[in-house]
């Protein structure tokens, strides 16, 4: 579980995720302001259910996508690749979901939209921190990892 701690410690500095997610109709991409919950390895953000991506969620969708840092020297990279599935919360379940969310954005609480969570089954960090090219992993299910080659 070590990478899972390096990666949700550099999560904690970063603001905004972007997630993909298509259907029958296509594909489409979307930024959001997250909160990351590293006991559930999962992302929460507030969207419209009427916009674009909400509309190809529905209740529940296959998703992949990425946090990336903003540098200009290659030796500072470091950005996160997932995928996952992305859910609308019930309504009575989203509570104590929020509460973490308006706490780290205050300003969100003016905004009616639901939350959405982004059960990650698969990460992949990127630190050139740490060395160029040095990749961390983590994956939700440890028979993937293994299929993959890698050690969590």
């Amino acid at each position: 579980m070590e990478s899972l701690s390096v990666i949700s410690r550099w999560l904690k500095k970063q603001h905004v995720v972007t997630f993909c997610v298509s259907n029958e109709s296509g594909i489409w991409c979307a930024n959001a302001f997250f909160y990351f919950d590293e006991q559930r390895v999962a992302f929460y953000l507030l969207s419209d259910p009427a916009s674009r991506h909400g509309e190809m969620i529905g209740q529940s969708r296959p998703v992949a996508g990425t946090v990336n840092g903003q540098t200009k020297s290659v030796a500072l990279i470091r950005g996160l690749q997932y995928s996952g599935t992305i859910r609308l919360v019930d309504e009575a379940d989203s509570g104590p979901l929020r509460e973490p969310y308006y706490r780290r954005f205050p300003i969100a609480r003016v905004h009616k939209a639901p939350i959405w969570e982004i059960l990650v089954d698969e990460l992949k960090f990127t630190d050139n921190t740490l060395g160029f090219g040095k990749k961390l992993f983590w994956f939700r299910d440890p028979e993937a990892a293994q299929q993959a080659g890698l050690d969590q």
